[in-house]
Formats: structure tokens, sequence, C-alpha cells
């Protein structure tokens, strides 16, 4: 099978810096048309000017909470590629919580952001896929990756909110890949440990201490790259994989093997 992902379309949200950037320019690199999604215009501007001179390249400000805003994501991919064969939700949002708190709303927050923004758009996308393969019945209809978190498995008190939200998006990876199995779109997640994400930057800047810590609760001693989760990310999406479905790929460096009372995973 081939890992190829040239001449595909693919959508990724989060994609105005960090994980999701690094992913839709390797997606570019690798020779797929990719919209560049994300509630921050401006950083996406900034990225790609004011009219992107790639023809490879889009990009759509919005926030994917609103369900209109999906609808006319889709409809500006289509727009310009004429049709999707990969999503990669990548956005999401890590806030501290209290869990001890009944006031704190940081669970619907997250549940909001991380889990729903990516089942609106999956069923949104899905909808799409199996309509442009009408007529057929062999190969993919589509590929949809998400972007988990070994948070899901770990536990740290201050993260229970983006914990429990992972989790969910876990479920929801194994719910909607047996949904569209029938399909032939194949719906799987990366749940990653620390990488070395825009808001991780930020935090490890003055931070030493952190730093050491997170690396030395991985066997691999290092904080990964982003370019390293977009690897898998084309795995997932590529026909090299067209045998999984509802899996969840842990790149983590081997964090999650060792004792659960470590860093805090980002």
């Amino acid at each position: 099978m081939s890992f190829s992902i040239a001449g595909k379309t693919a959508i990724v949200t989060g994609s105005a810096n960090g994980i999701g950037l690094a992913i839709g320019k390797h997606f570019v690199d690798r020779g797929a048309n990719v919209m560049f999604a994300d509630v921050d215009e401006a950083a996406l501007e900034r990225e790609f000017g004011a009219s992107p001179d790639n023809d490879q390249i889009r990009y759509f400000a919005g926030d994917l909470r609103e369900k209109l805003t999906i609808a006319n994501l889709l409809s500006a991919t289509l727009d310009n590629f004429e049709r999707v064969d990969i999503l990669i939700n990548a956005s999401r949002q890590v806030i501290a919580s209290d869990p001890l708190n009944p006031d704190d709303e940081a669970v619907e927050t997250m549940l909001d952001q991380n889990l729903m923004t990516s089942l609106r758009l999956s069923q949104t996308v899905a909808k799409r896929m199996i309509k442009q393969a009408e007529g057929q019945t062999e190969g993919s209809a589509g590929a949809i990756v998400n972007l988990s978190s070994i948070a899901a498995r770990r536990t740290h008190p201050d993260l229970m909110a983006f914990s429990v939200s992972t989790a969910a998006l876990d479920q929801m990876t194994r719910s909607l890949a047996v949904a569209l199995a029938p399909h032939r779109i194949r719906v799987n997640a990366v749940a990653f440990g620390s990488v070395m994400s825009a808001s991780l930057k930020s935090t490890l800047k003055d931070n030493r201490e952190f730093r050491t810590d997170i690396e030395d609760h991985t066997p691999l001693n290092r904080i990964a790259s982003a370019g390293e989760l977009a690897e898998a990310a084309q795995y997932l999406a590529c026909d090299a994989s067209s045998f999984m479905t509802g899996q969840i790929v842990t790149v983590d460096g081997g964090r999650t093997l060792l004792d659960p009372v470590a860093a805090p995973a980002h």
C-alpha cells in the first residue's frame, strides 16, 4: 500500500500555529491540497499572506463551535478543491480546572471545544465523503484523524476537564469508525504526549524545571517535534493504513509506560 497523499484534499483544523500548522505544511509538502482552518484569522494571514500564492494552500477563519461556520468551511473547501478526502481534527484547547468546584465550567468548555467541534465537523465532512464515493465499491472513501492526548488515560487533577474531553474524543473515534466503516471511511486518532506545540513552547520558555520533569518521565528523554506527529497523521490518512480504523495510536516516547504520577501531558 502507498504512503502517498499526493493529490488528496485535506481539511486541517487548529492550523494557524503549532501542531495543526505543522501537519498542514507537511501534507502540502507531500503533494496534498490543504484547507487550513482556524479561529485566528490574523495568524493565518501572517503565515500565508492575504492571498496564498501556492495553489495547494487555502485558509478559512471562523469559530468551528458554530454549525454555520462548519458548513461554510466545507463549502469553501469544495469551491477551491472540489472535494475533500481527509479531515484532520487538530483544533483543541487546554485549560486548568478545579475538580472540587461545582461552579467550574471547564468540563463543559472542554467538551464543547475538544469533542463537539470535532464530532460535528466529522459528521458534516463524512456526508460529503459518502456522496463523493457514490457508485464506487472499492478503495477508501475518506479518512478522518482526530488529535487526542495521553491525558485521556492519565490522571492530573488540574487537567481533569481536558482529560475528560480527550477520553470522550477517543470514544467518539471508535464509535464513528464503526458507523462509517460500511461507507469505507476510516476514523482513527493520534494520542500524543509532550509535543513542542506553540502553547508548550511558551510554557517552557521560562521554566527549565518543567521541561526537565517532562523529559525525566519520558523513556526517550525528549519532547517530540510537531513534525513527528505530522508523520503519524499522514500514516493514518494514507492507504498504507487501509485496514486500520477505530484505533488510538499513541505517540508519546514511551511516557504512558511509566508511573502515571508524573508531569501532566500537553
